[in-house]
């Protein structure tokens, strides 16, 4: 670790500048030489640095939804090439470059941070050896060796001996606590944020090997966390402790207000937008529209929250814009029926569709049941009076005799044969 953080060095200079500034502000309400002085300094060290990255975070998170567009082609790829995992490799790679993304883009803020970490890192170790480092003076060094956070000295680590421990003033127990408690809080919160962003910020229509990789990552951090954490000193684990925290929130800050389409996280934001929006009638802010806006260019491509966002909004009485706008329409609102049932509303202009005519059943074709929707009402009435009147068929006005009721015959008609002369029965051998 100590030749990792020497090849920092050049960054160790800023960061124990920045360190200092801030120690000069707080150790003038605490006292240059408290705890809360220099680990307030860690802190404010992390809050300046994570600001600082907030362009790349946004540019991480317009990677992550570049990696979503492309989710139907990697469905494809996935279904052509599942026997063949190698060539599904490298279709799914050309399509990356293709895109112009990559799928190892949300490491990009861990990647830009860890210059600063082995600084301080660096920092820290000289301040447990005693070794002026940067803008660490001799005032200064001395002041950082006695400052304690909860009875731990800054450079104490959690497999220093007793030896080690009473030299910097405290005892081996203290340390043992304190480092412990900071490594599980450090590992469980690196833990919740990966958590949260695979449960509910990940489409799951779409299993992707990236998906997998995040998966298998969300065990590993926390393990390789709790394995390094032993290794650090208190003021390291301040500030892994106080950046992972910063994730989390600003992860929870994302999916709680831009989540990723076809995720749980969207379900549960859609149906917070429907009721917003249906109680006050429009979008209020510039994300909201930005929202609706996504929606209504995806047309046929809406996911099934989306779609069922569109149709709460007709329901209501709204329609959403192209702009991202919602307005009042009165096309939209639900046809309720006599019976209590809603109707689909039909769009604008849209041509009703025909309804089919019900099919009747076997004994009311043969008993020549009603007549099919849409007849005319004066046929339809003539014909039934017809139908009570006993009519003569040709054979009776002929003078010919009827068939007996019972003897088994029917007309060749409703007995299936063919009209005109029949071919004759060949005579049969005996």
């Amino acid at each position: 670790m100590d030749t990792i953080a020497s090849l920092f060095s050049f960054i160790t200079w800023p960061v124990s500048w920045v360190i200092v500034q801030f120690h000069t502000v707080y150790g003038a309400i605490f006292g240059p030489d408290s705890g809360w002085a220099w680990g307030l300094s860690i802190v404010s060290l992390v809050v300046l640095i994570r600001i600082c990255l907030i362009p790349l975070f946004v540019k991480q998170i317009k990677a992550t939804r570049a990696m979503q567009t492309l989710q139907p082609e990697m469905k494809k790829i996935q279904e052509r090439y599942k026997n063949d995992k190698q060539r599904q490799s490298e279709e799914m790679m050309k399509l990356y470059k293709e895109a112009g993304t990559n799928p190892l883009s949300s490491c990009l803020p861990i990647l830009a941070q860890s210059p600063f970490f082995f600084a301080l890192y660096h920092v820290l170790n000289g301040i447990a050896s005693g070794t002026k480092i940067g803008y660490i003076n001799d005032s200064l060094l001395a002041s950082a060796r006695q400052a304690h956070i909860f009875g731990a000295p800054l450079a104490a680590k959690f497999l220093d001996g007793a030896d080690t421990v009473h030299k910097l003033g405290a005892s081996l127990t203290d340390v043992r606590v304190v480092t412990a408690v900071m490594i599980v809080l450090m590992s469980a919160s690196q833990f919740y944020t990966q958590r949260q962003l695979m449960t509910k910020n990940v489409d799951t229509t779409v299993k992707t090997p990236f998906m997998q990789q995040q998966k298998m990552l969300m065990y590993v951090f926390p393990i390789m966390f709790a394995f390094f954490g032993i290794r650090f000193p208190v003021g390291v684990l301040v500030y892994w402790l106080t950046t992972n925290v910063w994730t989390m929130g600003q992860q929870m800050y994302v999916i709680h207000n831009n989540p990723t389409p076809g995720s749980k996280a969207q379900a549960s934001y859609l149906e917070r937008l429907l009721k917003h929006v249906t109680h006050h009638g429009k979008t209020r802010s510039r994300g909201e529209k930005a929202i609706v806006k996504a929606i209504v260019a995806k047309g046929r491509d809406r996911n099934e929250f989306e779609r069922k966002f569109i149709n709460g909004l007709n329901k209501a009485g709204l329609a959403a814009q192209p702009d991202g706008t919602v307005v009042k329409s009165e096309s939209a609102v639900a046809a309720q029926s006599e019976d209590g049932t809603t109707t689909t509303p039909t769009a604008a202009g849209a041509t009703p569709r025909r309804q089919q005519p019900k099919r009747q059943s076997k004994s009311q074709r043969q008993s020549g049941g009603p007549k099919a929707a849409g007849a005319d009402e004066a046929e339809s009435t003539t014909s039934l009076s017809k139908s009570d009147e006993p009519q003569d068929t040709p054979s009776t006005a002929a003078g010919k005799a009827e068939p007996k009721p019972g003897n088994g015959t029917r007309s060749k008609a409703q007995s299936g044969q063919r009209k005109g002369p029949q071919r004759p029965k060949s005579p049969s051998k005996k």
